[in-house]
């Protein structure tokens, strides 16, 4: 069925906010993230805006979060500020993790940056962590939370996995590595918040899920110049769409059909992890702002009648500070 006829299948998308002119204007976190949205700021004015110690691991972490996560720099800058520099370090773990893939030109090399980080988290929690800036504020977090060490080996074991630059087989692979690498960042970001709850880690599944699968998605036109494409090859062939045609660009129906599908995983899981926000601890939301930029992107994929290679995709949302704050501010995720 054509992504044309099936978009309004997905129903509004929450990203408006109604009576927001009728208001006074909001201050505080969102001055704050409004400064740091900026694209000059020296790792001392980073750190003290955002109430962090001046240390230079400290600085490390917050830089490289505003290079590399942007969006997770300011989701993480709006957690309560007793949590904020722990889900800095941790962020700047998967950051440290993401960027081997594209960094090396041989898998050997990148296993063994694997093998180091392994066996970095393992001298975490024998309390010796390496001189690594990274390492440092990591093994601070995890005696400040008593972070599962489970889930740290969760996200290195599947990166690494995801050395061999494989397309994935179907939705459920793509999932797969989604539930192992986003949504256990999301299960330790749970444990910085204090939250222990069985509702709290459904979402935490679902939503890490979707976040696999727009990156998948939005990392599509950086791949294919590349010469790579990584969408899943069962909803490539259900609708006669080969990697070929998203090395070209092409702009078919049925090219624009696989995106549909793809992005339509994405808002199920979306809609899923909020049918039962009802029953997840008001203490758990601020885990969950990242569904803004989610949401942000299926929307406008949705607008461009999913052309994955549509130059306003590739545009950062300058808003996006504002619809953060606001976001947390409703205590809504």
């Amino acid at each position: 069925m054509a992504a044309s006829t099936l978009g309004s299948a997905w129903g509004p998308l929450r990203l408006g906010v109604p009576g927001l002119c009728c208001r006074r204007p909001l201050r505080g976190l969102w001055a704050r993230a409004w400064r740091l949205s900026e694209p000059v700021a020296s790792g001392r004015s980073v750190a003290a805006a955002s109430g962090l110690g001046a240390s230079g691991t400290d600085r490390y972490c917050l830089e490289l979060l505003r290079k590399r996560d942007y969006e997770g720099y300011l989701c993480s800058l709006l957690l309560p500020a007793e949590s904020r520099s722990s889900a800095f370090a941790l962020r700047a773990f998967n950051v440290e993790l993401a960027q081997i893939k594209d960094s090396v030109s041989e898998k050997t090399i990148g296993l063994m940056r694997m093998q180091f980080w392994k066996k970095t988290v393992d001298d975490i929690y024998s309390d010796n962590p390496p001189h690594q800036p990274v390492a440092i504020e990591l093994w601070k977090a995890v005696r400040r939370h008593n972070l599962t060490k489970r889930w740290l080996m969760k996200i290195i074991d599947e990166r690494e996995k995801n050395l061999d630059d494989k397309a994935y087989r179907n939705i459920q692979e793509l999932e797969n590595y989604a539930e192992n690498t986003q949504s256990s960042l999301l299960y330790l970001t749970l444990e910085i918040l204090g939250v222990k709850d069985l509702h709290a880690d459904h979402a935490a599944s679902h939503i890490g899920k979707a976040q696999g699968i727009v990156t998948c998605l939005r990392a599509t036109p950086y791949h294919g110049s590349r010469r790579r494409v990584f969408l899943p090859m069962d909803i490539c062939m259900l609708h006669g769409v080969s990697q070929e045609d998203f090395l070209q660009k092409r702009q078919d129906r049925n090219v624009r059909d696989v995106v549909y599908d793809v992005a339509s995983q994405a808002h199920l899981h979306l809609k899923h992890a909020r049918s039962f926000h009802r029953s997840v601890p008001v203490k758990a939301f601020p885990a969950f702002l990242q569904t803004v930029a989610l949401e942000d992107y299926l929307k406008k994929i949705q607008q461009v009648d999913f052309d994955l290679f549509h130059p306003s995709l590739q545009q950062k949302n300058t808003l996006l500070p504002l619809f953060l704050y606001i976001q947390s501010w409703r205590k809504r995720y």
